[in-house]
């Protein structure tokens, strides 16, 4: 069962009483039901009435005390008073006059366990709270996705698909899945979804497009890139519970083929597509990513934060010690980048070569290159840092050569986390999550460590099985085995501006991006990263560097 949590709400001593009968009469139906047998005993006093187990993971049933024998309270949202909704060839639909119970909506905020974003989504979750208690007294169910279940691969939606449409496949019309940023206004989004048939299979959300194939979608859809929709995550998108039981029900059967989750959003669009046997993105112009107090926002279902989090003063230069894996083949290549763009930024900070070279200066540490991987040059940084060698600071920041990124935004973003903590930040991928796998941070945006995180790491014994192993890999595996969270950050970018849709980037203030192919290093780092309190420089270095590891 899921934990329903509802804020700032008292009820009434007649309500008391019906919820107490209510309870009664689902424990009686649980008791009798055969799915669960005498597995089915409920504890009261536990925020988490009934726990099931299934593949690994666990999830909580007791939002259906939502769904049984309540009285049937509707709040009733007629199509024909909310507006048109825009159409396209492709995303034609019937407009209906349905009817649709605020409990018919299942909210699941994408959150993350670390403690900066548990109070991020809890905050989510009262303000939607707020809303609905302000058009009922029966609110929709609001779930954490952090907390459903032990399951590490739950973040990455299509393993929790049978647990979604086992505890709400019957009783709930839509599942919205939001992120920490984005704000809802709930009139609104239940006015954008009477219009859709909740009897039909329905995949909405704001629309994004590759304007050229991309490494980070395994090039998919090479011919024509921009055909392909998938959904802007921060704009929230939305799936009927038809759509949802019939891939809970594939996803059961057919075991999830993908090794590697890279950009969840693109695969889980071409999970639901299916080649076209599921339903495309609709396309939904009330699921918006613009500013809340913008006043193209005003129709708006959805909005966003206007400004990226800052939870106090940004941490002081003293506090970040940054290592630069490089080499000798690149000595002449990318790091004279790195020192024309954010070298002078950082007070602390070393290059990591196979080669000393004293004009730069590089540190052997006695690893040899490898032409993947790393692993072996990883670990000696992360001992090196919790030496005498190197400054005592909070965090340590590794980055490959190629690695663009804005330490002045770095900063501003860990004002929000502590670093007493074991943080581990970055861009999340993941491998094998379907089958037990792990997540790791991806190194070629950056790798963020608070000093906790790599005197735990390192105390664990946790090594390299090979110098030329992927170091990021291994740290995932590591951190899994501790179950030390990776926390997620999309400023983070392990490919080039050129390889995200522009809609993602225009909302998004970036903290890095990765590698040097086709483009002007310099010119990106100063169109997209540069801290505008700075003058640009002159003419520095305009050619683009084409070696890639």
């Amino acid at each position: 069962m899921f934990p329903i949590i509802v804020a700032n709400y008292t009820p009434t001593p007649a309500e008391v009483l019906q919820e107490t009968n209510d309870v009664t009469n689902l424990r009686a139906l649980i008791t009798d039901d055969k799915r669960v047998g005498r597995s089915a005993g409920l504890n009261l006093t536990e925020p988490m009435l009934w726990n099931k187990r299934r593949g690994g993971s666990r999830v909580t049933a007791g939002c259906l005390i939502f769904f049984f024998f309540f009285s049937a309270f509707h709040v009733t949202f007629a199509a024909a008073s909310s507006g048109t909704v825009s159409q396209s060839q492709d995303d034609k639909h019937d407009v209906h006059n349905n009817q649709l119970d605020l409990r018919e909506i299942v909210f699941i905020i994408q959150s993350q366990r670390n403690v900066f974003h548990v109070r991020q989504a809890e905050r989510r979750r009262t303000d939607l709270l707020k809303q609905a208690h302000g058009l009922t007294e029966k609110p929709p169910v609001v779930l954490l996705l952090h907390s459903l279940s032990e399951n590490e691969g739950d973040w990455s939606i299509l393993p929790l698909l049978p647990d979604l449409s086992y505890s709400f496949g019957r009783n709930s019309s839509w599942i919205v899945f939001l992120e920490e940023e984005t704000n809802v206004n709930m009139t609104n989004l239940v006015q954008v979804l009477v219009k859709f048939d909740k009897n039909k299979e329905w995949f909405l959300g704001k629309p994004l497009r590759d304007q050229e194939s991309t490494i980070i979608h395994h090039y998919a859809f090479a011919e024509n890139p921009s055909v392909f929709k998938y959904p802007d995550f921060a704009a929230a998108w939305a799936l009927s519970i038809s759509l949802v039981n019939r891939l809970a029900k594939k996803v059961k059967d057919e075991p999830l083929k993908s090794d590697f989750t890279i950009d969840l959003k693109h695969e889980v669009a071409l999970y639901i597509w299916d080649n076209g046997k599921g339903p495309p993105l609709t396309a939904v112009p009330e699921l918006c990513t613009e500013p809340a107090d913008s006043p193209q926002a005003r129709h708006c279902a959805t909005t966003l934060i206007s400004e990226p989090p800052l939870c106090g003063e940004p941490v002081h230069k003293e506090d970040i010690f940054v290592a630069v894996k490089t080499c000798k083949k690149f000595h002449s290549e990318r790091v004279p980048v790195i020192k024309e763009t954010w070298e002078k930024d950082a007070l602390f900070l070393e290059y990591y070569s196979d080669h000393d070279d004293p004009s730069i200066p590089t540190i052997n540490l006695g690893v040899p290159n490898t032409e993947r991987g790393h692993c072996g040059k990883t670990f000696a940084i992360l001992q090196r840092f919790l030496s005498s060698s190197v400054p005592n600071t909070k965090w340590l920041l590794i980055v490959d050569d190629d690695t663009l990124i804005s330490l002045h935004r770095l900063r501003a973003l860990l004002s929000c986390y502590d670093p007493s903590d074991p943080v581990c930040l970055g861009e999340r991928y993941g491998y094998g999550l379907s089958q037990g796998g792990y997540s790791y941070i991806t190194g070629g945006g950056g790798m963020v460590f608070s000093r906790e995180a790599v005197v735990q790491l390192l105390n664990s014994g946790c090594k390299c099985y090979s110098n030329d192993a992927p170091d990021d890999m291994v740290l995932g595996m590591c951190l899994n085995a501790l179950g030390l969270p990776v926390t997620h950050s999309p400023l983070f970018h392990q490919a080039r501006p050129e390889d995200y849709p522009r809609d993602f980037l225009a909302h998004q203030v970036p903290i890095s991006f990765h590698k040097h192919w086709n483009i002007d290093p310099v010119a990106v780092f100063n169109k997209w990263l540069r801290d505008e309190s700075r003058p640009k420089p002159s003419a520095g270095l305009n050619k683009s560097t084409k070696t890639e590891l």
